[in-house]
């Protein structure tokens, strides 16, 4: 067997779905950042050497960021080549590293989803982005893996994490903070004193992931001060006896030098008194390992069972009857504010075939939400457009807030507003739906951040098909832009049903079809 089937074999063993656990080695491979040295180093220009530091701190690198950022501070406010910055933030720094913190974030920044069809590891990239895993763990800064995974909830330094209530389902801990947090990030010596004091706490929140859940590190080597940190912590709270549970539940992931084979062994890291025992995968690409992932995701989209948790929680938690049951379909949750519970997560395909097959016999009423957007992309099945409109829309149309009717509309001779207001058709919630609607406000800044200067064509050439379906709806379009589209939900049109972002893949059909097919 191969490392992916092995690494498979072993998560499958797992009753829980895998976390992720992202270091800075991430951030090198896919964005080419520096390392924490070498990003130390680049904000030495104006000051002294960066060597000068180094030695003053006895090599300790958040002491050398703690001694930057006095110098810093004092070249900050003076130095002409910072006068852009200080009209940017100065009226928010309050505190004297504050200046090296949002110079260290605006680089960061600059650092956004790479052109896959151009990257090295653009297949991995990909791959990484289509994983459904339970939740990701980091102590990385940038915002490469919110714009991977841009339907996760996000929890910013240990406070975020300590004082919530997150629920180890569709959630990014990003517990070193976040470049959109200048003040979050655990940079220097004090910083990382607080964060120290309070690690026993982190690790006790934690805890229930590392037993019940294999956590898969990337981007660290078996040495890293922060894991091993954290690793004693969570050894202190569970105690030595009951160090089995963790057993087969933290695999490492490392690159494989040049010339040495892919493998996958047992090894141990040494805590001092106690020895961890942990799967060690080395590869020389990551991509089998993302399959290996992949292969043990859960046919509900995280995004979805996060929901429910929550939602649960407040029930308990409240003890309120006087909420409301409703009863929609899985790709739904996500656009209804209204929900307060959710109950019951069918067999969709089967329903979905058991509908097909009674089509014959009970007519226009069987057709599913499913059927409508095939004949959207592919046009075959030879539906009478006035007969779904009129027979199967009503039935299709309650509790769904996304439908592709336009091109059904101008199939039956529907073309503009006052034909269809002249019309018996009833399908009001579709037609008078915004453009707005299908631009959740939630991804704006991320468009913005990465996507915002991209055509349309470049979107679908170098992006990853989830991250398409999520900002293209943002996107400008043209007339001559329509094909590219339909081409690309032609070769995406599994995902309106077999895929987390399921949903997504929907709502950038039914702005296709009011583009295509619509009279606005």
């Amino acid at each position: 067997m191969n490392i992916s089937e092995i690494l498979a074999k072993h998560l499958q063993a797992h009753n829980s779905g895998p976390f992720l656990f992202a270091g800075s080695g991430l951030s090198r491979r896919y964005l080419n950042l520096e390392d924490w040295e070498g990003l130390l180093r680049r904000f030495c220009e104006h000051i002294k050497p960066y060597e000068y530091y180094l030695s003053s701190a006895n090599g300790d690198l958040p002491k050398v960021a703690a001694l930057m950022a006095e110098d810093f501070h004092e070249v900050w406010w003076t130095h002409e080549a910072y006068a852009a910055s200080r009209e940017k933030h100065g009226k928010n720094i309050g505190e004297r590293t504050g200046p090296l913190r949002v110079e260290i974030c605006d680089y960061l920044k600059s650092a956004g989803l790479p052109d896959l069809s151009q990257h090295k590891y653009g297949d991995e990239i990909a791959a990484l982005s289509r994983l459904n895993v339970d939740g990701i763990i980091t102590t990385n800064w940038d915002t490469f893996l919110q714009s991977l995974f841009p339907d996760y909830r996000v929890y910013v330094g240990q406070d975020e994490l300590l004082f919530s209530n997150p629920q180890s389902i569709g959630e990014i801990y990003k517990i070193h903070g976040c470049v959109n947090t200048p003040r979050s990030l655990v940079l220097t010596e004090p910083d990382y004193k607080d964060f120290n004091e309070r690690n026993a706490y982190l690790a006790a929140k934690l805890i229930t992931i590392f037993v019940e859940h294999p956590v898969v590190f990337m981007g660290y080597s078996l040495s890293d001060r922060n894991i091993i940190s954290l690793l004693k912590a969570i050894c202190a709270c569970i105690g030595q006896e009951k160090l089995q549970q963790l057993n087969n539940n933290l695999i490492f992931v490392q690159r494989a030098h040049e010339g040495e084979p892919d493998s996958v062994a047992q090894t141990v890291i040494a805590l001092e008194t106690v020895q961890i025992p942990i799967t060690l995968v080395k590869a020389a690409s990551f991509t089998g390992v993302y399959e290996a992932i992949d292969s043990t995701k859960r046919k509900i989209p995280a995004r979805v069972l996060r929901y429910c948790k929550e939602q649960l929680y407040e029930l308990v938690k409240t003890s309120d009857p006087q909420g409301k049951l409703c009863v929609v379909d899985v790709d739904q949750v996500n656009g209804r504010q209204d929900i307060e519970f959710v109950v019951g997560v069918g067999v969709a395909a089967e329903r979905a075939e058991e509908e097909r097959n009674r089509l014959a016999d009970v007519g226009y009423k069987a057709i599913v939400p499913l059927n409508l957007f095939q004949d959207l992309v592919f046009k075959d099945k030879g539906y009478d457009a006035a007969r779904v409109l009129a027979e199967a829309m009503p039935q299709l149309s309650k509790g769904l807030t996304y439908l592709p009717v336009f091109f059904l509309l101008r199939a039956a001779g529907i073309t503009s507003a006052q034909e269809y207001e002249a019309s018996a058709f009833e399908v009001d919630k579709y037609v008078k739906l915004k453009p707005e609607a299908f631009r959740p406000k939630g991804l704006l800044k991320g468009f913005r951040r990465n996507y915002k200067d991209q055509s349309v064509w470049e979107m679908i050439q170098r992006r990853p098909p989830e991250i398409v379906a999520q900002y293209l709806p943002f996107a400008k379009w043209t007339r001559d832009d329509y094909q590219l589209i339909h081409d690309f939900l032609v070769e995406h049109a599994d995902k309106f049903s077999n895929s987390p972002y399921s949903t997504a893949f929907r709502k950038l059909a039914c702005l296709y079809d009011r583009a295509a097919y619509g009279w606005e």
